[in-house]
């Protein structure tokens, strides 16, 4: 496939409602929209970097930089046979996963295209619809909580991951435990805790949860590995999770046993799949995360999360979950179990609404 021509656009979209984790709230989303161009198609990818570095370090403008001066002049008017071919021409580009995770989705919605086949496909996933719950994020007090939460039962969620963070934790977890006892619960921390310190979460282990999600650093495997020992309730890592290297140590250390897989924080759907490959062959369940993607990003992750060793519900959730508007002219919607319907089509099996696009642009460039 000979790159012709890619195109970058910055993107910053209204979130139906704030979103607040241990970092900070958020009013609207921003991404990179990464269109190339070869041999009569059109691909689309997502750079999921967001305007501040409180998940990870890479932003909308690190990853702007590093797209415009390195990664694209190094496929551009290439002849780029797969993915594993413009991973190859990266290698030398450390760090900027989520940079090399956009263009890569775009990479595969391409060759999915070529081949005429849908991503699922490609990957060798096999389920129509994957399980999919809600990420809810801190609310200004624990009665506000709750109404969120009823909100997205009646929606059909079935499934809910709360935000914690120092003072807004167990009181909020166990508020929304003795609510709804039998509801399947998680909490995410989001590193916002330190060895020393998540000896205040330890009720967590009393309330049922179905996993705690990165409660230590953001780089670290071994406190988790001394904190998994003290807690029944398995640990999940996330952010620690950047390479298939980096799971089979965490592995080896048993710092967690269930892996959050989430493609553009491990440089791209083709890590995501080694990824899995190595927790399913490990017995480490593993489930996918969200960035509050576009349908873009949104149609990349049922199609990872169709895989088999997926066997915890995704922050997947239904377009309207996030955006009135979004930048796909297909919506995924939420099914009575709680599910959300694998794309079939070619490649990751959407299309672009530009005139949504040209609303949301920032900025934009072309090579």
């Amino acid at each position: 496939m000979k790159i012709e021509k890619i195109s970058l656009t910055h993107l910053k979209m209204p979130l139906i409602s704030h979103f607040e984790t241990s970092f900070g709230r958020i009013y609207d989303r921003e991404s990179i929209l990464i269109t190339i161009y070869t041999e009569g198609l059109v691909g689309f990818g997502e750079c999921v970097a967001d305007r501040d570095p409180g998940y990870a370090y890479e932003t909308t403008g690190t990853a702007w930089h590093i797209l415009k001066d390195f990664i694209l002049p190094a496929i551009q008017i290439k002849d780029i046979k797969d993915p594993a071919d413009f991973r190859a021409r990266i290698a030398n580009i450390k760090g900027h996963e989520m940079a090399k995770a956009g263009v890569e989705m775009a990479i595969w919605d391409l060759l999915g295209k070529k081949e005429q086949k849908s991503l699922q496909n490609l990957f060798g996933g096999g389920k129509p619809k994957v399980d999919v719950g809600v990420s809810v994020g801190l609310q200004d007090t624990p009665e506000d909580l709750i109404r969120v939460i009823e909100g997205y039962l009646n929606d059909g969620y079935g499934r809910v991951k709360l935000k914690i963070k120092p003072g807004r934790d167990i009181g909020d977890v166990a508020a929304a435990r003795n609510t709804y006892p039998n509801l399947k619960l998680q909490v995410d921390a989001n590193s916002a805790y330190t060895l020393e310190s998540a000896s205040a979460i330890q009720a967590l282990d009393d309330l049922d949860l179905l996993l705690i999600e990165q409660p230590l650093a953001e780089d670290d495997l071994w406190d988790h590995h001394i904190l998994q020992k003290k807690f029944k309730t398995p640990l999940c890592l996330d952010e620690s999770i950047i390479s298939a290297r980096h799971t089979r140590q965490a592995i080896e250390m048993e710092a967690c046993r269930i892996v959050n897989i989430k493609a553009g924080r491990v440089g791209g759907l083709s890590e995501a799949l080694a990824i899995h490959d190595l927790c399913y062959t490990a017995n480490i369940p593993v489930w996918c995360g969200g960035m509050l993607e576009t349908g873009i990003g949104r149609a990349a992750n049922l199609a990872l999360a169709s895989l088999p060793n997926f066997k915890f519900p995704g922050d997947i959730s239904a377009t309207d979950r996030y955006y009135a508007q979004d930048i796909t002219n297909e919506r995924f919607s939420l099914n009575a179990d709680s599910t959300i319907d694998v794309p079939t089509g070619v490649g990751l099996g959407v299309t672009i609404d530009e005139s949504a696009v040209k609303k949301f642009m920032l900025r934009e460039c072309s090579f």
